[in-house]
């Protein structure tokens, strides 16, 4: 019925022509007319019911023509309409309904990304109002909104695209619009393009019309009711591949570039699979007739869920049986189970305003691992949902952490919420959740939550309360009052554990790296504990409310340990020589504990800044019998970062004692492992890890087979198969001499295979060769030989290295305002490299180095961003870190080197 009678609607208004010509009266900008009280929210009195858009791309001359209708429905009688545009020429805008139009005078803000329409003597009164706009702009140069994108053929042809990335607030650099998640509204979509593209919608297409001039015209249907930043629309010549899924979705498909189609049959495959499950576990059908995946060769962002047009990096979609690794395959099955998860959360119900960007972001990731750990075990996937959390508690454990919940208000402040805070700290706190509620009960609330807050949009108490059952919980068990310690305050509580005989004495207070845990006095949480014993595999619960607390244990045990399986997510301190006989067992019998329990005992051992080094050093000496993926790659990520900082230091006797005892430890793994793709997914996985870590140990073994190999490839011009799970390794290898390193480039330049893209451009940030990776950067910034999306990752590789990472920080230096201009202030882009270039320095000359160029910085260029304070943090731990540690860990290697 809704559906109908936007037809109607349409039917009785004027055919928009992005070609029609006309004057329209401007308001001299700031200096005649009314004066305008200008906000960062638009008032809510004004709402878009429809928009009938009209766009039309030249991708010759890069730029683009548009007319948008808006419906509107005022609710309170105003002089002006407030609504969102950035960087459009409006050169014609009016107000329909009667036989002579009203045109308006537009006045713009653009420190607030808006326009103001009114008319001398006129007053927009309560009920319903069409205004209509004529626009123009150039295609942008960045990668958000309505831009410009390119790829190359086999042949050597440079084919031009253009493609849309609206969220959070681009959606106004491409057409008028109220700009904010809550103004939901329906679309009618055309699009004018040239004969050899096609185009594709949020919707599907209805029909195609030859206008006089040749041009094409792609008519879509009214989209369901959805925010602006969820449009997207792309002009390109893609093939695709198609199916049905078994519910019923009519169409799901996944385009890409004609010469990498071939690649698309396991995304395809797998969105299939993916969209039937979240049908069944949601209990609520996909609302759209299609679905489509399209890989775009220039994305900024991993992915994009516009509801019905999913989009894509080409590596996160398109996978090659004989080229993809293992890896490969698990990240694209990720990236697709997160974006066909957002149709729901995100898209059918949406945050209402972006402070709340977790209900979307923290939701999507954790139903990745769900989905995927349902619908594929072979992957495994929840080997790695800890590190996750991991990554999580190492911004949250700075002093510039923020809350998930957190006010916003502009754009920079909006982007800087796509951080590892909204995304993997909400999806561990929503596994805790799950965990101590139940999975069937948890389900049921979400199910719940998803079914009465359809196509509306919602703030964190209405999934409170939708998981708020008294049927199944205990009377006293307020949900919104656990969660919102968890998710309206910043940080994680750390538990302190005293065991006196069946007495256990447990202690919260906040976790900061590097403060006195006195001065967090303030922070409470309600943290649901689990616990094991020595004497009981059983997992225990006790959910700590206050400060302070004790539990009796049934009888005296010889251990326990916290937080089973690390479903929560706090730290665990056993005082009193708690970690002693957890140690022990390690020792002894470490499989007595899961391979996630023996991670987290490892991740909080050697956070744990109030214990000494070398008691987190005698629990690693266990690793040398370890075999599972998650501890082997946890102690990595805990013992490189100390030879990391060693690195940028003087210290190279301490630095080869420290790498010569980890090449020890698991020199019986790495002996172990074969050049192969043989065994399960977590055997891949870590073999990759492994290997590669020893050859750039210049472990000799793992050298000279990864030389033989490279050599072997390179004699048979890079025809001859490697097994994916190794090929990393091999180029890393032969990317160390000029020689190796000029092939590489070679057959980067040529590959049709972004697998395989990824693992050479990968192969050479590591080279040794300096003048090589200053090379690579600059032409990563000027974009022709490597995709200027690539530079934030490559600039991160290349500060990691040895030999250039003072290189790495100079260029982001030397190139931040062209680096800002194509990233944007506030994207993850930016704080990554801000974090990522930086978080290896341990010295006060370069903490000085780094505050004095951030400072020296105006607000609107990132001096007062986030992650710059989260890098000065980082900074100030290294150096505690190393004036604190390195007598210790000097002495203990001393007497524990080979």
């Amino acid at each position: 019925m809704l559906k109908l009678s936007i037809i109607l609607f349409l039917s009785l208004t004027p055919t928009l022509d992005a070609r029609d010509g006309g004057n329209v009266v401007f308001g001299s900008f700031g200096t005649t007319g009314p004066s305008f009280e200008w906000k960062m929210r638009l008032t809510d009195s004004v709402k878009p019911l429809l928009y009938d858009l009209l766009i039309h791309p030249n991708l010759t001359s890069l730029n683009f023509t548009g007319t948008v209708q808006i419906h509107l429905e005022v609710q309170r009688e105003t002089k002006h309409i407030f609504l969102h545009s950035k960087n459009l020429h409006i050169s014609k805008a009016f107000i329909l309904g009667s036989r002579h139009p009203h045109h308006l005078v537009v006045r713009e803000s653009e420190l607030y990304e808006q326009i103001a329409l009114f008319c001398e003597g006129f007053t927009f009164t309560r009920g319903n109002h069409i205004i209509q706009l004529h626009f123009s702009a150039n295609l942008s140069d960045s990668f958000h909104g309505f831009y410009k994108g390119s790829y190359t053929t086999r042949s050597g042809e440079v084919r031009s695209l253009a493609s849309t990335q609206f969220e959070p607030t681009h959606a106004r650099a491409a057409f008028p619009c109220f700009d904010e998640p809550s103004f939901k509204a329906n679309f009618s979509i055309r699009i004018r393009r040239e004969p050899r593209h096609i185009s594709i919608s949020n919707m599907p297409k209805l029909k195609t019309v030859e206008l006089a001039d040749g041009v094409l015209e792609d008519k879509y249907d009214v989209s369901v009711k959805m925010s602006t930043y969820l449009v997207a629309f792309i002009i390109c010549d893609f093939l695709s591949i198609s199916k049905r899924s078994q519910h019923g979705v009519e169409v799901i498909s996944v385009y890409t570039v004609p010469e990498k189609i071939s690649q698309a049959e396991y995304a395809l495959n797998t969105a299939v699979t993916l969209l039937d499950f979240y049908d069944d576990y949601f209990e609520i059908p996909y609302p759209l007739p299609k679905q489509d995946l399209a890989a775009i060769p220039d994305f900024q962002s991993g992915a994009m869920e516009n509801w019905g047009l999913t989009t894509y990096r080409e590596s996160g979609l398109l996978f090659d049986p004989e080229r993809s690794s293992t890896s490969d395959k698990l990240g694209i099955t990720k990236v697709i189970g997160h974006e066909l998860a957002h149709q729901w959360f995100g898209n059918l119900v949406t945050m209402h305003w972006w402070n709340d960007l977790w209900l979307n972001e923290g939701f999507a990731k954790f139903m990745e691992f769900l989905s995927i750990d349902i619908t594929y075990p072979e992957l495994q996937v929840n080997d790695y949902f800890l590190e996750k959390c991991f990554t999580a508690m190492g911004v949250d454990s700075l002093r510039s952490s923020h809350p998930i919940s957190t006010p916003v208000e502009n754009p920079a402040e909006i982007r800087e919420m796509f951080d590892d805070v909204s995304y993997q700290k909400g999806a561990c706190v929503l596994n805790m959740l799950r965990d101590f509620l139940t999975p069937e009960v948890f389900k049921m609330g979400i199910i719940r939550y998803l079914k009465k807050h359809s196509y509306q949009n919602t703030v964190n108490a209405h999934l409170w309360y939708s998981l708020t059952n008294k049927w199944y919980m205990e009377d006293d068990l307020n949900v919104k009052a656990l969660m919102d310690t968890w998710t309206l305050q910043e940080g994680f509580p750390m538990i302190t554990v005293e065991v006196k005989g069946r007495e256990v004495r447990l202690k919260q207070e906040r976790y900061l790296k590097g403060a006195d845990p006195s001065k967090n006095s303030s922070f409470l949480w309600q943290v649901p504990l689990t616990y094991i014993t020595s004497s009981s595999r059983s997992v225990q619960r006790f959910l700590l409310k206050t400060r302070k607390d004790v539990l009796y244990l049934p009888m005296e045990v010889e251990w326990i340990k916290f937080n089973v399986d690390m479903r929560g997510y706090y730290m665990v301190h056993y005082e009193d020589g708690g970690w002693d006989p957890l140690i022990r067992q390690l020792q002894h019998n470490h499989t007595v504990f899961s391979g996630n329990d023996r991670a987290s005992l490892i991740h909080n051992i050697f956070q744990l800044v109030r214990l000494p080094l070398d008691k987190a050093l005698s629990l690693s000496v266990y690793l040398r019998h370890e075999v599972e993926v998650m501890p082997v790659t946890q102690a990595f990520s805990e013992l490189v970062p100390l030879y990391k900082l060693m690195e940028k230091r003087n210290m190279a006797v301490l630095e080869h004692k420290l790498k010569g005892f980890l090449v020890h430890l698991f020199q019986g793994l790495i002996d172990a492992q074969q050049w192969s793709d043989e065994g399960s997914v977590a055997e891949r996985v870590l073999r990759n890890y492994l290997l590669l870590f020893a050859c750039v140990r210049r472990y000799a073994p793992c050298v000279r087979t990864a030389q033989e190999l490279f050599h072997k490839w390179k004699d048979a011009d890079g025809e001859m198969r490697l097994p994916a799970d190794v090929r990393l390794v091999v180029y890393t290898e032969g990317a160390r001499t000029e020689e190796g390193w000029d092939f590489l480039l070679e057959k980067y330049l040529h590959t049709m295979y972004p697998s395989e893209k990824a693992q050479i451009k990968a192969a050479l940030s590591y080279s040794p060769l300096a003048h090589k990776l200053h090379w690579l950067l600059e032409r990563a910034l000027k974009g022709d030989m490597l995709k200027t999306h690539e530079l934030p990752s490559l600039l991160i590789s290349v500060s990691k290295n040895p030999k250039s990472y003072k290189m790495a920080w100079d260029f982001l230096k030397s190139n931040w305002q062209e680096l800002v201009k194509k990233f944007d202030l506030g994207t993850s882009s930016i704080s990554r490299m801000v974090v990522g270039v930086t978080n290896q320095y341990s010295t006060k000359e370069m903490l000085n180095e780094v505050r004095l160029f951030f400072s020296s910085l105006q607000d609107d260029m990132g001096a007062r961003l986030r992650s710059v304070q989260q890098a000065l943090e980082n900074i100030e731990e290294n150096i505690r870190w190393m004036e604190k540690n390195t007598p210790l860990l000097t002495e203990w290697l001393n007497i524990h080197s080979v």
